[in-house]
């Protein structure tokens, strides 16, 4: 059945899918090849911000006690965070800040995570917690200006529901934390802005509990952050992992929590993030690499944005350490960061949503159809997943559209569409075919740069009526952007194509 898309909008696209983008540990952003990955990512898609961990950790050494005739002092010392929020700002992505882990010598016990040992106890010293804080911020105040930070949303701490990045998962003690951060922040202007819990999913009692406190104690809050994932329990082997997922469904279920468990409580309206979402919080979990998770995330990236005011992809980089430094050639992020930045499915997903227009004609289960200031169309399609494994999905699934294109007068089309699936666009399935290299020669790296690449294809469409009759067959897991414009015939009255190989002129009647 072919499906008449209206040429009134129903509505707006808006950029809650690249509010934010998640980088991994913040010191990454020192290396010029993690720089030169995330230029290629604003480039072809233009993030607003980046997220990671570890701002307050060793390894960026804001924190640095000293002693000095006798007594403890203590210098703050921000040479790593001005190179890398230079480098941000260099490339058109600006900080959102995440206030953690806490510094080794400010800490109260030796818990940590990650192989980088990122501190998860609360401070010793809640004074000197808030003197790091006020430090921080005001040094971010005066070298980039307050109007400019007053835009850096900061979040207080990471997944404090988990005891693997607070200390016995205590409520009550993040409770404090963020109460005094979050004056700390103020102190130094009451613009900015700050929030939390940063809660992992399954722990939203966590969200009614933060609400009261705030509200009780008269804590500053101006915006909510939660995390969203669909992944199982691990399953290991050697230098990666496999999970059971959840319907892409759930992933937008978690983007709505916030605001269902908020109503009625005075954070009800505020702003919600999702400061990390993806379908595995693994980044040694291989599903991130495949031209599944393109089309399994593509109804999220449409239609997110009708439930939250932003959702970070964690992560951009493969060049991501949480469980280690990186053994497999593919890992976690969006593409390849070590070797020439080969991209992956989910890359261009988010490439096509960056070619998408402001003004939303139609969306459906399976297409997102937009429509630019000029008048040109573009259309998102996928193809459905089974996340169950056993229940293989169509090899071929199509949509038929019936799609407005003006103005009046208009009688073709140019059609460009550009797809990844099982075999285009699909760097992995080469590497897989080569055998999987470990490291790979640069004339393999070259091909898997080149297979990595979108199938494009163009023809003209007769355009009737005002609209053009669009039919997309889209192979198993694809993912496919098709942009129509009108057509303007400027042919001048003597060209011929069928004397291009010098064949005299026809024979005029």
């Amino acid at each position: 059945m072919r499906i008449t898309v209206p040429d009134r909008p129903v509505g707006r696209l808006t950029d809650a899918w690249r509010r934010c983008v998640g980088t991994g540990r913040f010191e990454l952003a020192l290396r010029r090849d993690h720089q030169d990955s995330l230029a290629l990512v604003q480039r072809d898609i233009g993030f607003r911000h980046i997220r990671g961990h570890g701002l307050l950790s060793d390894g960026v050494g804001v924190h640095r006690p000293y002693e000095h005739r006798g007594t403890r002092r203590v210098h703050h010392n921000f040479t790593y965070v001005d190179q890398v929020v230079d480098a941000y700002l260099g490339l058109g992505i600006r900080p959102f800040v995440e206030l953690g882990f806490m510094p080794s010598a400010l800490a109260s016990g030796d818990q940590t995570v990650f192989w980088w040992r990122g501190n998860v106890t609360p401070p010793r010293s809640w004074s000197q917690w808030a003197d790091l804080v006020r430090a921080t911020v005001a040094h971010l105040v005066d070298r980039y200006g307050l109007d400019e930070v007053r835009g850096w949303p900061i979040e207080v701490w990471n997944e404090p529901n988990l005891t693997a990045f607070w200390q016995d998962a205590d409520r009550d003690a993040y409770h404090r934390l963020y109460e005094v951060t979050a004056h700390a922040v103020k102190e130094v202007d009451a613009g900015l802005q700050v929030g939390g819990p940063a809660i992992s999913p399954g722990a939203d009692d966590w969200l009614t509990r933060f609400a009261e406190f705030v509200t009780d104690h008269d804590v500053p809050v101006d915006f909510v952050s939660r995390h969203a994932y669909t992944s199982g329990p691990a399953q290991h082997v050697p230098f990666g992992t496999h999970q059971t997922l959840a319907p892409a469904t759930e992933l937008l279920a978690q983007f709505a929590a916030p605001r269902r468990h908020l109503a009625g409580t005075a954070l009800a309206q505020l702003p919600v993030h999702i400061t990390e979402f993806n379908s595995s919080y693994r980044p040694d979990n291989p599903v991130h690499d495949t031209a599944f998770h393109a089309a399994y995330l593509a109804p999220v990236l449409a239609g997110g944005g009708e439930l939250v005011d932003s959702f970070s992809y964690w992560t951009f980089s493969d060049m991501f350490e949480e469980e280690g430094v990186p053994t497999a050639l593919f890992h976690g992020g969006f593409g390849l960061l070590t070797h020439r930045q080969i991209k992956k499915p989910a890359y261009h997903l988010y490439a096509f949503m960056a070619r998408l227009g402001d003004e939303v004609l139609a969306r459906g289960p399976d297409h997102l159809v937009t429509r630019h200031p000029d008048g040109r169309v573009a259309v998102l399609a996928w193809a459905p997943v089974d996340v169950t494994g056993r229940d293989p999905v169509p090899e071929r699934h199509t949509l038929a559209l019936a799609v407005p294109l003006g103005p009046p007068g208009v009688t073709s089309a140019f059609l460009l569409r550009s797809s990844v699936d099982e075999e285009a666009g699909n760097a992995h399935a080469a590497w897989a075919r080569m055998g999987r290299p470990r490291s790979p020669l640069p004339r393999q790296l070259d091909a898997l740069r080149e297979a990595a690449e979108p199938a494009r294809t163009h023809r003209a469409l007769p355009v009737t009526a005002g609209r053009v009759e669009l039919d997309l067959t889209l192979a198993r897991h694809e993912v496919t952007l098709v942009e129509l414009s009108p057509v303007h015939d400027e042919t001048p009255p003597w060209w011929d194509d069928t004397r291009l190989l010098g064949l005299p002129a026809p024979e005029q009647p």
